[in-house]
C-alpha cells in the first residue's frame, strides 16, 4: 500500500512541476524578448536605444523626406508657416507640429516622450544638447554624399532596413541606367542647380545639396564654378554669363523670398539670362523637383534622379 501511495504521490509531484513549468515558459520568453536594447553605427558614432524604437520625432525636413520615403509614422514633425510642408502633408496627417527647422520647441516635444528624435547635422551644439537631454537625437547629415547612410542608420532604429536598402538599390539601378547616355550626351556641357534664396542665385559644391544625383551618379562634368565652391555662394548674373550653361535646374520657393516675390520672374525675363544658351535651347528647368526638398536625402535624390532624366533625355 505505501509503495502505491508513494508512486501516486511521485505522480502528482511530477504533474504539478511540469504545469509549473509550461506555465512560466512564455513569461520567461517574454522576459527576454523585452530586452530589445541595441545600439546603432552612424558616420563612426554608437548610438545606444534601451528598448524598441516606437515614438519618432521629426525634428528635420532631412529625416521628413527620408522618413516618408520609408513609410515612417511620426508623432511629431517640423512646421513651415505653421503647418506641415504642404510636399509631405499626405504623409504626415494630424501629427504634432514641434516648431521650425532652425528652432524646434523642446517643451512640445518633451511632451511627446519620443523614443528617438531625428534632427539635423545643421543645428547648433545648444539644440542638439537640449534635444540630446530628451531623447537620442540623431544629427541626420545634410551632405548629399552621406545619403545611404542616413537611409540605413534610419531604418535600423526603426525596422526598416529592408526598405531602405530597396530604395538604394532601386535608385542605383536607374542611375547605372542612365549614366551613360547622360554623360556622353552632356559631355564637357556645364550643367548648373541653382537656388534663389532672398532674391539672390545661389550654387553649392559638388556634394550638398542635389549636386550629386548629376556630377557623381549620372558622371555630369562638374564646372569649375562648383569645384571652387566650398558651401552655398552666391553667383551673379555676370558670372552666370561668363559660364553660359548648357542646362540649368532652376528651384524657386516662396518661403525663402519673402522679400523678393518676384525675383523669379525678373531673373527669367533678364535680358542677360534670356540670352544663355540654357535659355536659348528651352533647358531652363524650373522647380523640376519641389523647391523645399533637401537634397541630401533619398526621397529628394530618386525625385531629381527622374526629373533630370526626363528633362535631359526627352
Amino acid at each position: 500500500m505505501k509503495k502505491y501511495l508513494s508512486l501516486l504521490l511521485s505522480t502528482v509531484l511530477f504533474a504539478s512541476l511540469t504545469a509549473c513549468t509550461a506555465k512560466t515558459t512564455p513569461e520567461t520568453a517574454e522576459t527576454k524578448n523585452s530586452d530589445t536594447s541595441f545600439t546603432v553605427n552612424y558616420l563612426g558614432q554608437e548610438y545606444s536605444f534601451d528598448k524598441k524604437v516606437e515614438k519618432v520625432v521629426l525634428a528635420s525636413l532631412e529625416g521628413m523626406e527620408d522618413a516618408a520615403a520609408l513609410g515612417i509614422k511620426a508623432d511629431g514633425v517640423l512646421e513651415v508657416a505653421g503647418e506641415v510642408p504642404k510636399y509631405l502633408a499626405e504623409n504626415f496627417k494630424d501629427v504634432t507640429l514641434v516648431g521650425d527647422k532652425k528652432a524646434p520647441n523642446p517643451e512640445v516635444i518633451l511632451g511627446l516622450n519620443p523614443d528617438v528624435i531625428v534632427g539635423t547635422s545643421k543645428f547648433s551644439e545648444d539644440v542638439m544638447t537640449q534635444l540630446n537631454k530628451i531623447a537620442v537625437t540623431l544629427p541626420y547629415s545634410h551632405i548629399s554624399s552621406n545619403w545611404k547612410d542616413n537611409l540605413l542608420a534610419l531604418g535600423e532604429i526603426i525596422n526598416k532596413t529592408d526598405e531602405a536598402k530597396k530604395l538604394i538599390s532601386d535608385y542605383e539601378e536607374k542611375a547605372s541606367k542612365a549614366k551613360d547616355e547622360i554623360s556622353s550626351k552632356y559631355k564637357d556641357k556645364n550643367i548648373l542647380v541653382i537656388r534663389v534664396r532672398g532674391g539672390l542665385m545661389y550654387i553649392y559644391p559638388a556634394d550638398v545639396y542635389l549636386n550629386p544625383v548629376l556630377y557623381t551618379d549620372l558622371g555630369v562634368k562638374v564646372p569649375d564654378v562648383i569645384t571652387q565652391s566650398k558651401a552655398q555662394a552666391e553667383i551673379t548674373i555676370e558670372t552666370l554669363a561668363e559660364i553660359n550653361p548648357d542646362a540649368i535646374f532652376l528651384q524657386f520657393e516662396d518661403s525663402e523670398n519673402l522679400d523678393a516675390p518676384q525675383a523669379l520672374n525678373e531673373l527669367l525675363e533678364n535680358p542677360i539670362f534670356k540670352n544663355l544658351e540654357a535659355s536659348k535651347s528651352s533647358k531652363v528647368f524650373v522647380n523640376t523637383v519641389e523647391p523645399l526638398a533637401q537634397g541630401g536625402t533619398g526621397w529628394s535624390k530618386v525625385r531629381f534622379l527622374d526629373a533630370v532624366v526626363d528633362n535631359l533625355l526627352k
